[in-house]
């Protein structure tokens, strides 16, 4: 423990902004540093509880208190390899994580919680900074290979701890580099891409390969890879988006939000656009979903230049705070106003989409909503709803995106030609513990497998999936689950 008093002489800082003005002019990260006495001050309020329901909180299982303490202490090797034996990528999941370890706090009960995710993101990057982040190549080679589908945070995570158990990984990945969802998906301005470029370098260094415009099942044979590859880690993702059928669908400016953020990023990149440029300058833009793709959405928009951003949401606007159907240490669906929202948008609640509006040249130039009434259920959450009449009317929209999720993994292609299992849901059917499909020597894990989650949820489960790779090839594993890592046997 830090500072035993700490928790009670510091209260919750997070670092500076950009001001939302300024930094909607450019697709730069804009959450500046902690000074180095903020920095202390914050790991300093860590209570180094006898039971840190943190860990329970984290996926990964992140052992918080221990990197709390050596923060306070400025040990940034031991803050660095307690992090890292848990975390791949802490330099991910310190940028884009919802953090449901603040929530797990304890010192969450009747105070704001440690700020965990900014300290990590701080660990990380003065490790690099420092030059303790070293390329750590195995051993020895088992003489196995191993085909990883998909290069995001679940497809990575699995092909990090593989090459470090000696296996001979190489990853595909449809796309022109790595990254998945991490690269052509979240918007630059909350993860710049050379982050990611950073981590892809090291991992080649550690022996790790990678194959990129390599979409299996298309241009790559499946047979080619059962025949050649002693197992095959699935992470490829959920990708297929809910769509919203109703009338008027088919105007010119409905878009999925992925197809317009992906664009984004490849503008950023100074990447070539393939398509239609989806651009929302000088627009009315209306983006149907609450989530984390929608505010993705909203930020983009207003950098490009938008009149005006309206987020609508099916469900109820949710609480501010914590009610009594939703006690510490869970995690709370309380309100959360993002980065994007502070930089402008309108925000609807409780909204039902009853039609698109057009012109006769087949444009967008409206959306019909209308007001909805929910009840609640035993268990304080929405049940079912009923419109509220005479609430319709007609929003001006020359642009709509549609981010309310994904609803499973392309199935054409690799799955179909593969022949796995899937579930009621249409993911690949594997267990939660053992990672196997209904072919033994493919495997699969992330949101292939459980359905769209977080970057932190794809990272533990290629993780864990590794492990099981591992027993699968070997009899028996090195690469512990949860709170182990093998980062002992690289040198």
């Amino acid at each position: 423990m830090g500072k035993p008093t700490g928790f009670l002489e510091f209260t919750r800082e997070l670092p500076g902004k950009v001001a939302p003005q300024e930094r909607v002019q450019n697709y730069n990260e804009f959450i500046e540093k902690y000074s180095d006495s903020k920095l202390n001050q914050q790991s300093a309020r860590c209570m180094n509880c006898g039971v840190p329901f943190c860990h329970s909180g984290c996926p990964l299982g992140n052992v918080i208190p221990e990197f709390n303490d050596a923060v306070y202490n400025k040990e940034w090797q031991e803050a660095y390899d307690i992090l890292s034996s848990t975390n791949n990528f802490p330099e991910f999941t310190g940028r884009i994580c919802p953090a449901p370890c603040e929530s797990s706090c304890v010192l969450g009960i009747n105070q704001p919680p440690v700020a965990i995710e900014e300290i990590e993101r701080h660990i990380i990057e003065i490790a690099f900074d420092k030059g303790l982040v070293q390329a750590k190549a195995p051993r020895v080679r088992t003489g196995k290979k191993i085909a990883v589908i998909g290069s995001g945070p679940a497809g990575l995570a699995a092909a990090a701890q593989l090459n470090y158990a000696g296996h001979q990984v190489t990853v595909f990945e449809r796309d022109d580099a790595p990254g998945g969802l991490l690269r052509y998906g979240i918007p630059d301005f909350k993860l710049e891409k050379w982050v990611i470029d950073r981590r892809i370098k090291l991992m080649e260094e550690e022996g790790v390969v990678f194959q990129c415009n390599a979409n299996v099942g298309v241009n790559v044979s499946v047979n080619d890879l059962l025949r050649e590859y002693n197992a095959i880690v699935l992470a490829g993702g959920s990708t297929i988006p809910r769509d919203l059928s109703i009338p008027g669908r088919h105007f010119k400016g409905v878009h999925y939000a992925m197809d317009f953020l992906k664009q984004q990023n490849k503008r950023v990149s100074n990447l070539p656009v393939i398509g239609e440029d989806i651009m929302a300058t000088g627009k009315n833009v209306v983006v149907i979903g609450g989530g984390d793709t929608g505010s993705d959405c909203v930020g983009t928009s207003n950098r490009h230049g938008a009149i005006g951003v309206t987020q609508l949401e099916l469900l109820p606007k949710p609480p501010g705070e914590r009610t009594p159907y939703m006690p510490w240490p869970t995690y709370p669906m309380v309100l959360k106003t993002s980065s994007s929202h502070e930089e402008g948008a309108a925000r609807h609640w409780a909204i039902g989409t009853k039609e698109f509006v057009g012109d006769e040249k087949g444009n967008l130039t409206g959306l019909k909503i209308v007001k909805l009434e929910w009840s609640l259920g035993p268990d304080g959450r929405p049940g079912s709803f009923k419109e509220v009449a005479g609430t319709e009317e007609v929003l001006p929209c020359e642009l709509a995106f549609l981010a309310m999720g994904f609803l499973h993994p392309q199935h054409t292609g690799l799955l179909d030609e593969l022949g796995v299992e899937k579930d009621e849901r249409g993911n690949v059917k594997a267990g939660e513990r053992a990672f196997q499909t209904s072919i033994p020597k493919v495997f699969a894990a992330g949101d292939m497998r459980r359905g769209q989650s977080l970057v932190v949820w794809a990272i533990s489960e290629g993780r864990e999936c590794a492990r099981k790779v591992d027993e699968f090839l070997m009899g028996s594993s090195q690469l512990e689950s949860k709170d182990h890592s093998l980062q002992a046997l690289a040198v």
